[in-house]
Parts: structure tokens; C-alpha cells; sequence
């Protein structure tokens, strides 16, 4: 954004935004240049007045030169921390606007207080513990009706979560692009596997409620007598213990739960809903203080059957899912005469493909140059990958 004298339009975020105000200047008048002498003397090439006043037309040309340059980063910077401001502004909005839509004017006013009071937020986590981590799996009769993934923090006595519609579409390991909700006919395990991939955060802890506890939940903001009411769970008393006093306290600014970013979709006749993957990385970043490409976030992977046993890719997918990836695809080889499993670099560290093999117990590290930008690694499932036990 340009302003004083000449006012120029600025594109920002596609809009022109023109001035209103001048930008501030230099204060001071800028002092005339030295004259040179004339006659007699200036005739003179070696005169001491001569060379006097040609060094003062250099110390002033430089002068200007700075000043000018001084004047130019003042009016950048002026213009920098304006745009900071309106471009903080507006994600500020947009951040507010999203959870006025999830949790309601009250909620919003609690998630503010919070921020305001200078407590310990959940932005401020990094690398959050997996014991903090719970699914809610709310059940209607033996479909799964939604998700609620909850960071029960037990060192602040809060609770931050995201509802999850059955209907969202997801890749789901070991079954392709779906809604997320059918990942439930393989059991709760699939059920943590499907979300942990989806969300990049990983869940090992889940409980099954009802619809209706589930929509209490919601509604009232509050997850307290969750574990009161479960059908099953997989938690430990230990885990119990230490959860439970937190779910049935938290409340006020110490509890947000926010409906998942979607818009509607239509695949043929069927009406689904696909996840505004910018405004939840958001909602993780801020709430589980990871996000894909920084440190932390998951390494994304494509897993390919190169041996042709029947759901290896799959099987495969479960393992890197559990040990913290992000499985983004699934499916055949070009071939399935892969005799060793081959585990490809495309960006990120060599060490994200020495974490792969370790997880899998097997495989070839190899850096390789790609155009695709939908995965960090990908491997290639050859014949000497065998199954973790109970996933055969």
C-alpha cells in the first residue's frame, strides 16, 4: 500500500486497497547542495577551494542517497506493519467467525476470556502427549453417528476437541477414500487408526456413547459423565483416574468443542461432506500445537502393494498410521514382483524414511527427486515385509 503524495492501489488478498492517510516522512527540510566556486579559483584544478567543494558535492550526493534509502525502509515498514495488521486482522476474524459457528456467542466469549486472562492456552502446546489424546465414538445402533476427538489436558485441567461427522469423506487405511464413519465396521482399532490419519494427531484411547450422549455433549458444551455413560472403552483404571476428574470438571474457558470445517460435496446421487483442510490444520495447530510440514506434523505417505498379497497395503498403512504418519493414499504397484520393500524420499529428511523402515521392520531407503506434492514418502510394499501380529 503506497501513500502520500501520489496514492497508488495496493493489491491485498485479490482487492485493491487505496490510501487514506500519508505515509510518515522524514521529518526535516533536505539541505541544498554545495555550489561550486567560479571564476578564478574554479579555473584552478588544484585549488584547495576547488577540491573543498567537490568533496562537499560527494558527502552530499551520498547524504541523499542514504536519506532517501532511510525514506524508502521507513515507508516499507510503515507499509509492511499496515498490511501486518489488516492481514492479522482478517485471520483473527476468520478464526473468531469459526467458532462463533461451533460453539455459539457463549462459547466464543469463554474461548476470548481465556485468551485475555494470560492462562496457558492450547496454542502454546507442542508435541502433545498421546495420553492426553480420547475418541469418543458415538454409535447409532451399529453405525457410528460421529467422532468427537478430545485433548483431555490433564496438567491444565482443560479439554479442547473437534465433532466429527460420520459422512465426512477421508482416506481411510486399508479402505480407500470414504466416509470416515465406515471405518467403524472394522471395530473401534479402525475406527483410532481412521481418525488419527485424518487428523495427523494420534489417538490409542477411544469410548463408545450413544447418539444422544454424544449430541448432550455438544450442545451443552461439556463432556462430563461421558465416561459414566460408555457401552465400551479400551481406557486403563490409571487412565480412567486421570481423565475423568478433568472431563467432569472442565468447564467455562477451560472447554471448547468445535464442529469440524465442511462444506457439502455430491458424488453421483450421494450427498457427502469434505473437510475445509486449511480451517482444521488450523483448529490442529491450535489445539494440538502440530501442523502438516512443520515439526511435529506428520509425514505424509502413499503406500503401494508391490507384492500381491491380498490388503498388505493396508496392513502396512495401519503400522505407519500407528508409529505417527499420515497416510494420504493406498493401492497396487506397477508390478507385484517387488521381491524388497522400497521406501522413497521426496521431500523432507532422509530420517522421515529411516522412521518409516523402522516402523515396518523393513525396507530400502532411497532419496527421489518428484514433481508430486501430495506425499513426503512413498513406499512400495515388497515380499519381505511380514505382518505385526494380529494384522494379518
Amino acid at each position: 500500500m503506497t501513500r502520500g503524495r501520489k496514492k497508488e492501489p495496493v493489491e491485498q488478498d485479490g482487492e485493491e486497497i487505496r490510501a487514506t492517510t500519508d505515509i510518515p516522512r522524514r521529518r526535516g527540510a533536505r539541505q541544498p547542495a554545495p555550489e561550486m566556486p567560479t571564476g578564478y579559483r574554479a579555473s584552478k584544478r588544484g585549488s584547495r577551494t576547488a577540491k573543498k567543494a567537490r568533496k562537499a558535492q560527494k558527502a552530499h550526493a551520498h547524504m541523499e542517497h542514504v536519506t532517501a534509502a532511510v525514506d524508502r525502509a521507513g515507508r516499507y515498514a510503515w507499509l509492511a506493519g499496515r498490511v501486518g495488521v489488516l492481514s492479522v486482522a482478517g485471520a483473527i476474524v476468520a478464526v473468531l467467525l469459526l467458532l462463533a459457528i461451533a460453539t455459539g456467542v457463549n462459547a466464543v466469549a469463554r474461548w476470548l476470556a481465556h485468551r485475555d486472562d494470560g492462562r496457558t492456552g492450547p496454542g502454546g502446546v507442542v508435541a502433545t502427549d498421546v495420553r492426553d489424546n480420547l475418541l469418543v465414538i458415538a454409535r447409532d445402533g451399529e453405525r457410528a453417528h460421529a467422532f468427537l476427538a478430545l485433548r483431555v489436558d490433564a496438567s491444565e485441567k482443560q479439554v479442547w476437541g473437534l465433532a466429527i461427522p460420520a459422512t465426512v469423506f477421508a482416506e481411510v487405511p486399508g479402505r480407500g477414500f470414504e466416509r470416515i464413519g465406515d471405518s467403524l465396521a472394522g471395530g473401534a482399532p479402525d475406527a483410532l487408526i481412521a481418525v488419527s490419519n485424518f487428523l495427523g494427531v494420534q489417538f490409542e484411547r477411544y469410548v463408545i456413547v450413544d447418539k444422544a450422549a454424544y449430541q448432550t455433549a455438544l450442545e451443552s458444551q461439556s463432556v462430563a459423565g461421558l465416561l459414566g455413560v460408555a457401552s465400551a472403552d479400551n481406557l486403563t483404571e490409571a487412565e480412567r483416574s486421570r481423565l475423568g476428574p478433568v472431563m467432569s470438571s472442565a468447564a467455562g474457558p477451560k472447554i471448547g468443542i468445535a464442529p469440524l470445517p465442511v462444506k457439502p460435496i455430491s458424488l453421483g446421487e450421494e450427498e457427502y461432506l469434505e473437510a475445509e483442510r486449511e480451517k482444521v490444520d488450523d483448529l490442529i495447530a491450535e489445539w494440538w500445537g502440530v501442523r502438516p510440514g512443520m515439526d511435529g506434523g506428520a509425514v505424509s505417505v502413499i503406500v503401494y502393494n508391490g507384492s500381491g498379497a491380498p490388503t498388505i497395503a493396508a496392513v502396512a498403512a495401519k503400522s505407519l498410521v500407528r508409529a505417527g504418519f499420515r497416510v494420504v493414499g493406498t493401492g497396487n504397484a506397477d508390478n507385484f514382483d517387488y521381491a524388497r520393500t522400497v521406501i522413497a524420499v521426496h521431500s523432507g529428511e532422509a530420517a522421515d524414511g529411516e522412521r518409516v523402515r523402522e516402523a515396518l521392520k523393513v525396507g530400502s531407503v532411497v532419496a527421489q527427486e518428484s514433481e508430486q506434492e501430495i506425499a513426503d514418502v512413498i513406499v512400495i510394499i515388497g515380499k519381505d515385509f511380514k505382518p505385526p501380529a494380529g494384522d494379518g
